[in-house]
């Protein structure tokens, strides 16, 4: 049968090689030898009786196969996971660690809020946050690393095995520090950007593409001067001595605006707005203590509808 062929080993292996494409990358994750990670997946494959990996230039990309076991494979490493755990946390009344994926606008501005209010519910429950590029967050929620991704809507050839949940919408801003040159009169924004450091989403970012399409719009070919980031530590403390302009999420600067440290710059984006929700995987079958926390993410959220 082959799935008494296939081990543990094998299935920790492929997936570590999956989200790294890269053998020599796996291989010092796992620490162990290249030719032990080559031959655990040559393993695989002949138990499969398909390719689950081939060379793409000096890369590797995975098959459609190899895709398709992925899903699995990363269900059953999450099941293992939340046994383990379930077993270790026994006598917790919490249960597991709830793992969160969160963008940094929800970060900044869903999360603290949604947190206070989870932790007045008393589950005893440990919670796990981690912020990053949607890309990343997405593929560590398909390999089991993560429960939950809270941020804007994928592509939909990125959700496959995925629920969307909505919980409001959110467009892209143009932000710069209290006093800024661009906030003085009647000037044309797009016209001067150039004169600027422009600090943009980087290229893997779910908003890249909306930015990009609203540059095209308005007649910016390129900006000569940028800078990419997702950091918004970075952004706050480059704004505050210098004139960069700053595209980023509204939530992630509200609090600023609000403070009036920061400032918007008078720009149409209603079209860079997209939806920002709850991502799941469509297995998940929520504890009662998961089924809180996202009532009180929902309840955060509610003001931003």
């Amino acid at each position: 049968m082959i799935e008494s062929r296939v081990r543990f080993r094998h299935l920790q292996t492929f997936l570590e090689v999956a989200r790294q494409k890269s053998v020599v990358k796996a291989a010092a994750i796992l620490n162990v030898s290249q030719p032990a990670v080559t031959k655990t997946i040559r393993e695989l494959e002949e138990a499969l009786g398909v390719a689950v990996l081939e060379r793409d230039g000096r890369g590797i990309r995975i098959t459609r196969s190899g895709e398709i076991f992925m899903q699995h494979a990363g269900m059953a490493i999450t099941a293992l996971r939340q046994g383990i755990d379930s077993v270790a946390n026994s006598g917790a009344e919490g249960g597991p660690p709830i793992r969160i994926g969160a963008l940094p606008t929800v970060s900044a501005h869903i999360m603290p809020r949604a947190m206070s209010l989870f932790l007045k519910e008393d589950t005893g429950a440990t919670i796990k946050i981690v912020t990053g590029e949607n890309a990343v967050l997405l593929e560590q929620l398909r390999l089991g690393e993560l429960d939950l991704v809270v941020g804007r809507l994928a592509a939909p050839d990125k959700m496959t095995g995925f629920f969307f949940e909505h919980l409001y919408s959110e467009r892209v801003v143009f932000v710069v520090r209290a006093g800024h040159p661009l906030l003085k009169g009647d000037q044309d924004v797009f016209e001067r950007l150039s004169e600027y450091p422009v600090l943009m989403p980087t290229r893997g970012s779910i908003i890249r593409p909306f930015v990009e399409r609203f540059f095209i719009t308005n007649g910016v070919a390129t900006i000569p001067t940028e800078i990419e980031t997702v950091s918004d530590s970075f952004g706050r403390a480059f704004l505050r001595q210098s004139d960069a302009v700053w595209i980023i999420s509204a939530g992630v600067v509200a609090a600023d605006l609000k403070a009036g440290t920061l400032a918007t710059l008078p720009v149409d984006t209603s079209e860079t707005s997209g939806p920002v929700g709850l991502t799941m995987r469509t297995d998940t079958a929520p504890s009662p203590a998961f089924s809180i926390l996202l009532k009180t993410i929902r309840e955060a959220a509610a003001g931003q509808a």
